[in-house]
């Protein structure tokens, strides 16, 4: 899964890549219907601790007092349609990597969920603020799927707990607000800037064996802030 996952983001950029330099032999549209993006993708979670559901071997709040999720640089794509000048829906395409570690209690500092691989599958609805001059700030809203393709206890998880088998983080829905801006460069092609905010959750899972030896509800609610080029058409 983990050569899955880059060969994904590999794939990812290296269409983008294509995609653009196709689009050099052609003209583009400043206020054409579609709009392709390749950006450079700082993904920045929280990962903090809400809620213990199930603490089989007594690890909240002593050993585990409190977990944060690590941050990530990704390539991404967004593809936008226009439905009029100043309305478009957009959707994103990544993959990002992180890991979990205890930020308080007795293994604190320690990594306990590693190589988790996430699809933040997002749709917005954006409005552009008509400024003229090349410039179009925006904002944006929609939903967000975060679609968990794999993770596995730390090394250093097991060593401490050598009873832990395996974790699972489950796949949620959630919410994204956006704000950003495009500026023209010229023959369809822009500079693009983007923010996004998430609110989505996940349960965690530490199985001893076949038995949930830890769940905990965790929020991810990361920033997402992207930078790259742009070509409408």
């Amino acid at each position: 899964m983990r050569n899955f996952t880059k060969a994904a983001a590999a794939l990812t950029a290296l269409a983008a890549a294509t995609a653009l330099a196709g689009a050099a032999h052609a003209e583009g549209n400043p206020e054409g219907k579609i709009q392709f993006k390749v950006l450079a993708t700082a993904v920045l979670p929280d990962g903090g601790v809400k809620q213990v559901k199930t603490d089989v071997l007594g690890l909240v709040p002593g050993a585990v007092g409190n977990t944060v999720a690590s941050d990530n640089v990704t390539p991404t794509v967004a593809i936008e349609y226009f439905l009029t000048p100043n309305i478009s829906v957009e959707t994103i395409a990544g993959v990002t990597a992180h890991h979990v570690s205890a930020s308080a209690g007795a293994l604190k500092g320690t990594e306990l969920i590693s190589k988790i691989h996430i699809v933040p599958a997002t749709l917005t609805a954006k409005y552009h603020l008509p400024l003229g001059h090349g410039i179009k700030p925006y904002v944006g809203a929609g939903p967000a799927l975060f679609i968990v393709l794999a993770d596995e206890p730390s090394a250093a998880l097991k060593a401490a707990l050598p009873a832990v088998t395996r974790t699972k983080l489950t796949s949620e829905l959630g919410v994204a607000l956006q704000a950003g801006v495009d500026i023209a460069l010229g023959h369809g092609y822009g500079l693009a800037l983007d923010a996004k905010k998430y609110w989505v959750g996940t349960n965690a899972t530490v199985y001893a064996g076949s038995t949930q030896a830890l769940v905990t509800r965790n929020k991810l609610d990361p920033w997402v802030l992207s930078a790259g080029v742009s070509y409408r058409f």
